[in-house]
């Protein structure tokens, strides 16, 4: 499961995240950086306005690698209250250094490195955290003008840094310019937590006023975390249009009616064969996949009514990157698995061909479908048509 945290700005963007049910207040400035602080005295301030309903985080600041500064500034923000302190950890050589300064204030305070795609983040240093007693680690971009985090890392990157992270003992975030259609795509690798500035605000500017409409949107594509402080308000009353963009049948349409999504003509390198000479190098692979999910019994308005193609795209490429597969039948059969995942999916069909075997193409195309068993725990609330009726942590 996975936290959302929302950068603010002041005390009143924090009372705004709080009332639209972020999970973690995060206190920056971005007209300072990517990293921008908050003086210690509004830092302060926040953990009073927050009040204990959400835990605060606060960043450390553009800071030079030096283990003294670093360290020093850490501590005050440790001492103004918050409940995460964020260290960005930038390519500079005594970063190293920099983590081990802090392993003294890491026994009382929950340090999160940060690390940057687009400035020579070195993976190494996960272990070296971990070591250090750190609480996380995450992966931002530096410079939000040139491009976004999936823009300069791929997903089967990413999926590596969070198991790196959790095989450590590590809390894994993720940020840098994500927008909501990004959320899908990187639920499925299971991070910790999603950081957001710019998609929570007017026009996607992160130095614009936060946007509760746009906020809103992010919260109902993240399922409640358990470990949210939200989760103890479990016993609201179900939100069918929340629990719909989730996957959960709900808002399905009364006549059981599908939508079929589908990704055609995707040729990638795969390592497969059954033959010895197939190990040697990479085949072009002909992907072509179908999905029928279940019709929301309203028109599609935004990213929490869709399936998006993006998961079914990734999910080839996370499978095909991670090891040799004998057979076009074992490849077919996982991505299938991976597509039924997801609450929404009906049925599933995969064709994957080899192309190069020969003058014309050789494969398997299989359909699966989603136990009857298996969909019944997803019709968890079949009254939709009542809604109205409803209204180191």
């Amino acid at each position: 499961m996975t936290l959302l945290l929302a950068s603010v700005t002041d005390v009143d963007e924090a009372g705004i995240a709080v009332e639209h049910e972020a999970d973690i207040i995060d206190l920056k400035d971005p007209s300072k950086g990517a990293l921008g602080a908050w003086a210690v005295e509004a830092v302060q301030a926040g953990v009073r306005a927050v009040a204990g309903r959400r835990p605060v985080s606060a960043v450390t600041g553009d800071l030079p690698m030096e283990p003294e500064v670093i360290a020093a500034r850490a501590r005050e923000m440790a001492l103004a209250g918050v409940d995460y302190v964020k260290v960005g950890l930038f390519p500079e050589p005594r970063r190293v250094e920099c983590v081990r300064a802090l392993a003294v204030l890491a026994r009382s305070t929950n340090i999160v490195g940060v690390m940057f795609a687009d400035a020579e983040p070195d993976f190494d240093l996960v272990p070296v955290m971990a070591e250090c007693g750190w609480a996380g680690a995450m992966l931002d971009t530096a410079h939000k003008g040139s491009g976004r985090l999936l823009d300069g890392m791929d997903m089967t990157t990413l999926k590596s840094f969070v198991a790196q992270c959790q095989s450590n003992g590590l809390m894994a975030g993720l940020a840098g310019s994500l927008e909501a259609p990004d959320v899908p795509r990187l639920l499925l690798l299971e991070p910790d937590f999603l950081g957001f500035r710019g998609a929570l605000c007017t026009e996607q500017n992160r130095t614009s006023r936060i946007d509760p409409a746009a906020l809103r949107v992010l919260r109902e594509l993240i399922p409640l975390d358990p470990r949210s402080r939200l989760s103890e308000q479990a016993n609201r009353t179900p939100d069918y249009r929340l629990l719909a963009a989730r996957g959960y049948y709900a808002d399905a349409g009364k006549d059981g009616a599908t939508d079929r999504v589908f990704v055609h003509d995707l040729v990638l390198p795969v390592r497969i064969g059954a033959y010895a000479r197939e190990r040697e190098k990479p085949q072009n692979v002909r992907f072509n996949v179908d999905v029928m999910i279940t019709r929301a019994a309203h028109a599609a308005e935004d990213m929490r009514d869709v399936f998006s193609y993006d998961v079914v795209t990734d999910a080839i490429r996370m499978i095909v990157a991670k090891e040799h597969i004998p057979l076009v039948e074992t490849l077919a059969e996982r991505i299938a698995d991976a597509v039924l995942a997801h609450p929404r999916v009906v049925n599933v069909t995969v064709r994957t061909e080899k192309l190069d075997v020969g003058p014309g193409s050789v494969g398997v195309e299989i359909k699966r479908e989603r136990h009857a068993e298996a969909a019944k725990v997803y019709q968890l609330y079949p009254a939709a048509s009542d809604r109205s009726s409803g209204t180191k942590d």
